[in-house]
């Protein structure tokens, strides 16, 4: 790994452009190499804690159902920006539908499939949760803002790229297993 990382960054030195232009690259290259290879891989850190199933499935269902009542409550009813200059699709009213959907479906699920939480404390880990996603959500698309691209990629055409579909759920995914290393160990 370290000889990858000089590599790395001796490829830099010898790419065209002034001294400034291959610092930023570099430093993008890095924010992304840890983005993705060290926050997104806490997902197996979370399914190899005990009742790992079981969380990974909390997690996903608070975020997915939160994510999708922000969608359709923010385009029924959104009409006041939440972030424009980052994603200007996403509404204050969205936001609030998200953690009221995340809630719902956190207090409905941990009795499913995480049984060691009380409906307070599953209410209190999804709102937590669903605000993290949509931080999550929100740095990806500043991410793509400084890039200047409206795509992270072509896996998904129409759906913004795998990153995407992954943003809301890696800061949850590092976020649940220090939860339970604190308050479950």
């Amino acid at each position: 790994m370290s000889l990858g990382l000089i590599l790395c960054f001796l490829l830099y030195v010898f790419t065209e452009g002034q001294l400034k232009e291959k610092l930023i690259r570099l430093a993008w290259t890095l924010v992304g190499a840890l983005y993705l290879g060290y926050l997104l891989p806490h997902w197996v850190v979370l399914f190899r804690m005990p009742n790992g199933r079981g969380w990974v499935f909390f997690v996903l269902l608070v975020i997915m159902m939160g994510d999708t009542a922000a969608y359709f409550i923010g385009k029924r009813f959104g009409s006041k920006k939440l972030a424009p200059k980052i994603s200007p699709g996403k509404t204050v009213e969205g936001a609030w539908a998200y953690v009221g959907g995340s809630a719902v479906a956190g207090c409905l699920g941990a009795a499913f499939l995480v049984r060691e939480l009380t409906w307070p404390e599953a209410l209190f880990l999804s709102v937590v949760l669903s605000v993290l996603g949509q931080l999550g959500d929100l740095y990806e698309s500043w991410i793509k803002r400084r890039s200047a691209v409206k795509d992270s990629g072509a896996l998904f055409p129409g759906h913004g790229g795998l990153l995407d579909r992954l943003d809301s759920l890696i800061f949850p995914a590092v976020f649940t297993p220090l939860y339970l290393k604190v308050f479950h160990p």
